[in-house]
């Protein structure tokens, strides 16, 4: 069954976001490049462990308990929030990557980005809109 968002093109104000369980599903070595975006200390431990470590978040609001992997937990709520985290220079698509989970994976759409790293809306939505799904950033 296709995806209704599948079927339209992405423009300006379509908002996108990391889909995790779309980029477990297409890439095994996605634990390998969240590896590589953790701080050092997180990275060494990390390292360790080659399967999925899930534990129980606790939503601090409403108090639900919910299973979550800890390596990406830990990514979004220490490494991403890091100074050192979103570096210049890097390539555009890691940049949005970044940004995502800096911000909480929160969706966002071209503009927004584009506002936060710096470089032309057109340039992030002809990257991230395309047929091509890079790291999981997917439209909402």
């Amino acid at each position: 069954m296709l995806n209704k968002s599948s079927l339209m093109k992405p423009n300006r104000r379509t908002k996108f976001r990391i889909d995790f369980d779309w980029w477990k599903s297409q890439d095994r070595n996605w634990r390998n490049s969240l590896i590589t975006s953790l701080c050092p200390e997180h990275r060494v431990a990390f390292a360790q462990h080659d399967d999925e470590v899930m534990f129980d978040l606790v939503d601090p609001s409403t108090g639900e308990v919910t299973k979550g992997d800890a390596l990406i937990h830990t990514l979004i709520t220490h490494c991403a929030k890091q100074e050192d985290f979103i570096t210049p220079n890097a390539p555009l698509v890691d940049t949005i990557f970044k940004v995502f989970l800096s911000k909480n994976n929160q969706a966002m759409d071209s503009e927004e980005l584009a506002e936060i790293i710096k470089k032309p809306a057109s340039t992030i939505l002809a990257t991230i809109g395309s047929s091509r799904t890079y790291k999981g950033i997917r439209p909402v």
